[in-house]
């Protein structure tokens, strides 16, 4: 993974982890894995993918996260500690391989797509979902365009991309490759649901406020007021919008 603070389920569940709860059912509906087949979620997070594959029906699910903290709290299937870009699982175990919003964590990840292959039985699904930080995710663009623009987590993911998915599932050659878009509904209950997820220091945007002197904080956290779009409630209605890519691997 790379720098970034990945230590506390809890701020994460409540910075972004909420919002890919919402994602992971319409991923996994997307993919349409018969039930009953042995799934592997690598960089499992919290669970949200997990969780969303049982609800879906019996299935076998294995996750695979490299931050203890984060193993932790995901209660809804097998644990396993170890990096997306070096499965410590055997060759063609799983009949379909997912990651939710962890790929572009990882520092090379290609190599983590050739992982994925590996570990995946022949005819088995490959997918993945990120989030589209370039134009996709209402909440960071605020975020990062009043606090450092230079910073922007679109230019900094190029793998967040539809075609650069598109690529590496074709790389590393897996067939029938597909790509789609997914967006949902972020709605804040007032300035503070937004802003104080922004303090838990978990993920690349509070990891980088957590740097900053109380003065800069302020300055960012006043300007975010001001700007975003505040119903007459006070509700702040935003989008986030993730691309999803899958291929299956190649059968025989």
């Amino acid at each position: 993974m790379t720098g970034d603070v990945w230590a506390a389920g809890d701020a994460y569940e409540a910075y972004v982890g909420r919002w890919s709860r919402r994602v992971a059912p319409l991923f996994v509906e997307w993919l349409g894995v018969p039930a009953g087949r042995r799934w592997l979620d690598a960089g499992c997070g919290t669970g949200a993918l997990s969780s969303a594959i049982l609800a879906s029906g019996p299935a076998d699910v294995v996750g695979v996260d490299p931050s203890q903290s984060f193993l932790r709290s995901a209660l809804d299937a097998t644990r396993v500690a170890g990096d997306a870009a070096a499965l410590p699982l055997r060759d063609g175990a799983f009949d379909a391989v997912v990651s939710g919003l962890a790929l572009n964590f990882v520092p090379d990840p290609a190599r983590a797509v050739a992982e994925f292959t590996r570990v995946a039985a022949p005819g088995a699904v490959v997918a993945a979902y990120v989030w589209n930080y370039a134009s996709g995710m209402q909440m960071m663009r605020h975020f990062w365009d009043v606090a450092a623009p230079d910073r922007d987590e679109g230019a900094r993911f190029p793998i967040c991309r539809e075609d650069a998915l598109r690529e590496a599932w074709s790389r590393a050659g897996l067939d029938e490759v597909r790509t789609r878009a997914i967006e949902i509904p972020t709605v804040f209950a007032g300035f503070d649901d937004y802003w104080t997820p922004f303090l838990g220091a978990t993920g690349p945007a509070p990891a980088y406020l957590a740097g900053l002197d109380s003065g800069e904080r302020s300055r960012i956290r006043d300007a975010l007021r001001r700007r975003l779009p505040a119903t007459a409630s006070g509700d702040i209605a935003l989008t986030a919008s993730a691309w999803a890519v899958r291929g299956r691997k190649t059968a025989g």
